[in-house]
């Protein structure tokens, strides 16, 4: 089965989709029967892939430019994208957007829907996902989705068949997997780590109103943020500016792997505060790092952390921070959602998402 997957998302900064690029193509190039091959749609950045690309996975196809393409796919099935590729089976769009064919079956991987639940939380160039989607369900693609959530709301917004809409759950990053705790005697230099772009959805704003709250109680508590300046950034350097305890925030902007692991490593507690997610990489990561999670019941992430997390309402200052205070003063509870969380993340494996995926190529009699 020739399968060729858009990794456009492994250039620049990597994102939560860059995550589940590359899990999926490690995954893909393991398993027998697949000729796999990756792709991207950019001109700016064209050569750039195959260096990003893990041993053994081939670069092909012809510079693809981006802006004009999307343009005509967008409203029309036409260049198709054998013409770049040559013959293939399969294409898989892995970031919303798959490119018509002539022949090759089409497959659609929709992170979530914010577009449509949460458009002020968005980019005016991504509100237009939705619609692409729907025109690729209309034409016969399959949709993936991280999730059973995402999946319920690709069918009941979108009107995907349920019998094409399939849910598989991204793996774990790698980053994670070597991770070494560092032990921790005393309070003296603990801190909170929340890891993600800086953008309206992930809600730092209510983070660091609850930080505010549990730092009068914990004097050497600290947070640390890491994550690309995305777009509403100017908000969060507002609110930043206006925390009480400003000097006690760290802001280390994008991280790479290796700077993520060891925020990792010395974190006393992880905070997700996100309003929305399909998924959410971050809390997973935290897991097996043997960090203990506090997150929001925001999306699927209740279904992805399961009992592995302690969670409060979206938006609730008060309640994420009487949620990271528990942690803070309880190392029975602590200990109990880090063994928790050592127990799921053994569920979320690429081996596990790339035998998913190619069932779901199959489902096209392949």
């Amino acid at each position: 089965m020739k399968v060729a997957l858009e990794a456009t998302a492994l250039l620049g900064e990597k994102s939560g989709v860059g995550q589940f690029v590359m899990g999926a193509i490690s995954g893909l190039n393991a398993l027998p029967g697949v000729d796999l091959s990756a792709f991207a749609v950019t001109w700016r950045r064209r050569g750039q892939l195959v260096e990003r690309l893990p041993n053994g996975v081939r670069s092909s196809g012809l510079p693809m430019p981006a802006r004009p393409l999307n343009r005509l796919w967008s409203s029309i099935d036409f260049p198709p994208v054998e013409l770049f590729l040559g013959k293939i089976d399969i294409v898989h769009g892995t970031n919303f957007v798959v490119p018509p064919t002539i022949f090759a079956k089409r497959v659609v991987t929709v992170h979530d829907l914010t577009p449509l639940r949460f458009p002020e939380l968005c980019r005016a160039e991504v509100l237009v996902f939705p619609r692409l989607v729907k025109r690729a369900i209309d034409r016969g693609a399959i949709v993936h989705t991280p999730s059973e959530f995402v999946r319920r709301e690709v069918i009941d917004l979108l009107g995907g068949d349920p019998d094409r809409v399939v849910a598989v759950a991204h793996g774990v990053s790698e980053v994670a997997k070597d991770v070494v705790r560092k032990p921790q005697k005393d309070t003296s230099g603990r801190y909170l780590l929340a890891v993600g772009t800086i953008e309206p959805r992930k809600d730092y704003v209510t983070l660091l109103r609850a930080f505010d709250r549990v730092a009068e109680s914990h004097p050497e508590l600290r947070l640390v943020i890491a994550g690309g300046r995305g777009w509403g950034f100017e908000e969060f350097k507002t609110e930043l500016a206006r925390t009480k305890n400003r000097g006690r925030v760290d802001y280390v902007g994008y991280v790479d792997d290796a700077r993520r692991t060891e925020l990792l490593t010395g974190a006393s507690v992880f905070v997700y505060p996100s309003i929305y997610e399909g998924f959410g990489f971050p809390p997973l990561e935290a897991m097996a790092s043997s960090v203990p999670v506090v997150a929001t019941r925001a999306g699927a992430i209740e279904e992805v952390v399961g009992d592995a997390a302690l969670l409060s309402e979206v938006g609730d200052v008060l309640g994420l921070a009487d949620a990271i205070d528990s942690v803070l003063n309880g190392p029975a509870l602590g200990s109990r959602l880090v063994s928790n969380g050592q127990t799921r993340v053994k569920q979320f494996t690429w081996q596990r998402t790339a035998e998913g995926l190619l069932s779901i190529y199959r489902l096209f009699g392949g």
